[in-house]
């Protein structure tokens, strides 16, 4: 029997944002279009919650644009996006209406296939953007987050797929976003979907322990209609199996994809090449590494969780760190490491592991997790953990949005003339700081995307000077000094080149390590030294101050909320008392050991 196998290519999104902090350019893009929409894809995937954020936070691009464009330079391809259900393309669940809002335009905008996922695979929370989509005559792809634990079995996942095809989806994925699957796990549970349902089953599978292509040859045997792979400059390790690859694999079989291997090769090239001018933003971490198969950790999650170690001085404990998400996960019910699941084990698990006391600070998204704000969990909680974080507060059993009011209209007023059209009203929903930075930034006319460095070895300035330097001030015996660093250092010889402006002119200066030392944000507070002195665990942003000087607070009493990994959570008093001093203020970047407030 011959069964034409349909591919889509990730590397317009997926396969970059595995490999390059979703950091691939439009402009690069846009050139290769023509060619790509040649090849005869089922789709290409453009578009998810990191391109939204990287486009708005670093690139300085409209999100809505780059569709636009897209959609006009691939006239004859579907354009698929990932949605993650209720949460959209952000953290917290959205209002109904924020939701039929959003696909409403994404479609307007360009979008065919919208692949609907829960990062809990709580179905309740797919359930209106399905109805979104087919309202706006799309193709609604529900989709299996796949996972391993005692709780994730075939008959689970089976029974998932039964319920999402009851509420009118087009297709079933298998999204393996950290390369869980075994080959013949993948036959065992393709075989189980393909007797009990109807619809075409697609099969994305991160290469991150190297078996994305043997999953797929077992999948595509055991019935499986369809392929995600990414051309081979941007494939393996965390990204996925190589389009070439898998073209070639199946070429004169009864799967043959039909696509032109030589096309598709030279459109590798093209990338092989693109790949370059991005190699500040190439990991060590996103190779083949099959411990993924113990820990579950995603190559992406993998280099945030090293990232925001390195900061600490403190990238050594990076293993404790893998060794203690698998608990944190256990404890909150076995939840699939995916967005926004995987940033809320994974910090957790780093602020375990840093405070030398599992769950002495619990972030505010793990608790309103454990409230049940985020949907069911798949296993049971810690109930311990549980009281522990909410205390007497109601556990909620319901679909979390079915408690949410309306909020396109307050989003409308929030963001008010700085929003030119819905789509802007949307990317602010999605968004709120960022997004306002970026509309204001547009505002004024003062958009500018970070700088890229050139290549490692190459003479002269970054490629992009234009790129928006991080300013630092530096005092020196009594005197303050602004000193702009461009891009980000680069390695090599030992050293560290930076490119520094000390009067608006990019110059190379390199740094040889003598001793270890400890950054500063420059703002002179003193370490903490007594009980009433208030200080985080954690590098991050303040988010809120809760009190002012002369309150009263108690022991235990939250007084600020600071952000780290996009995670927020409470810092509290150690002391009864009144509070002295306040250090801080919203925005202000803060370290470990510093005085922030201070009691008596």
């Amino acid at each position: 029997m011959t069964k034409r196998i349909t591919v889509t290519d990730t590397i317009l999104r997926d396969a970059h944002q595995s490999l390059l902090a979703t950091r691939l350019r439009t402009e690069d893009m846009l050139p290769i279009c023509p060619k790509l929409d040649q090849v005869g894809y089922w789709s290409l995937e453009v578009w998810g919650g990191a391109t939204f954020d990287a486009c708005i936070r670093f690139l300085k691009e409209d999100p809505w644009e780059r569709l636009r464009q897209l959609r006009e330079a691939l006239p004859n391809t579907r354009l698929q996006m990932l949605l993650r259900g209720q949460n959209l393309l952000g953290y917290r669940h959205y209002s109904d209406d924020v939701v039929r809002a959003f696909v409403a335009k994404a479609a307007e905008n360009g979008i065919d296939v919208f692949r609907i996922f829960d990062a809990m695979n709580d179905v309740r929370n797919l359930k209106t953007a399905i109805e979104a989509v087919k309202t706006a005559g799309k193709h609604a792809q529900g989709t299996i987050a796949y996972t391993t634990s005692p709780v994730h079995t075939v008959k689970a996942f089976v029974e998932q797929a039964k319920a999402m095809a009851a509420m009118g989806v087009e297709s079933i994925a298998i999204k393996d976003m950290a390369g869980l699957l075994t080959p013949y796990a993948t036959a065992e549970l393709v075989s189980a979907l393909k007797a009990e349902l109807t619809l075409p089953v697609f099969v994305h599978s991160h290469d991150t322990a190297g078996l994305a292509s043997m999953c797929q040859l077992k999948a595509i045997e055991a019935g499986a209609d369809h392929i995600d792979t990414a051309i081979g400059a941007m494939a393996w390790g965390t990204s996925h199996a190589g389009t070439e690859s898998m073209v070639a694999a199946l070429k004169g079989t009864p799967y043959d994809t039909g696509l032109d291997l030589e096309l598709i090769q030279e459109i590798s090239m093209y990338f092989h090449e693109v790949r370059k001018k991005y190699h500040q933003f190439e990991s060590e971490f996103t190779g083949v590494d099959t411990r993924v198969q113990v820990n579950q950790v995603p190559g992406g999650m993998m280099s945030n969780l090293a990232n925001q170690l390195k900061e600490q001085g403190a990238l050594n404990r990076i293993q404790e760190v893998f060794e203690e998400i698998p608990r944190v996960r256990a404890d909150l019910g076995y939840p699939p490491l995916v967005t926004p699941t995987s940033q809320i084990v994974g910090t957790q698990a780093v602020f375990n592991v840093l405070a030398e006391e599992r769950y002495k600070t619990i972030t505010n998204e793990v608790k309103l997790y454990l409230q049940g704000r985020y949907g069911q969990a798949p296993g049971p909680i810690n109930e311990t953990l549980r009281r522990s974080a909410i205390g007497n507060e109601e556990v909620i059993d319901v679909r979390p949005a079915d408690l949410l009011k309306p909020e396109m209209d307050k989003l409308r007023s929030d963001v008010g003339s700085l929003a030119q059209s819905e789509e802007d009203v949307l990317t602010y929903a999605m968004f709120p700081d960022i997004g306002r930075k970026f509309l204001e930034e547009r505002a004024a006319g003062s958009l500018k995307p970070e700088a890229l460095l050139p290549p490692p070895g190459a003479a002269g300035k970054p490629v992009a000077q234009e790129g928006v330097p991080t300013e630092f001030i530096i005092d020196v015996h009594g005197e303050s000094y602004r000193v702009d660093i461009t891009g980000v250092s680069v390695k090599g010889d030992g050293k560290r080149h930076f490119y520094l402006s000390l009067d608006g002119m990019p110059e190379e200066a390199v740094f040889e390590p003598l001793n270890s030392f400890t950054g500063s944000s420059g703002n002179q507070r003193k370490q903490a030294s007594q009980p009433g002195h208030v200080t985080t665990s954690m590098p991050g942003n303040v988010v809120e101050v809760l009190v002012a000087v002369g309150d009263t607070v108690k022991a235990g009493q939250a007084v600020l909320v600071s952000e780290a990994m996009k995670m927020e959570s409470e810092i509290q008093a150690a002391i009864a008392g009144t509070v002295k001093a306040v250090h801080v203020a919203k925005g202000d970047r803060v370290n470990p050991g510093e005085i922030l407030i201070e009691i008596e």
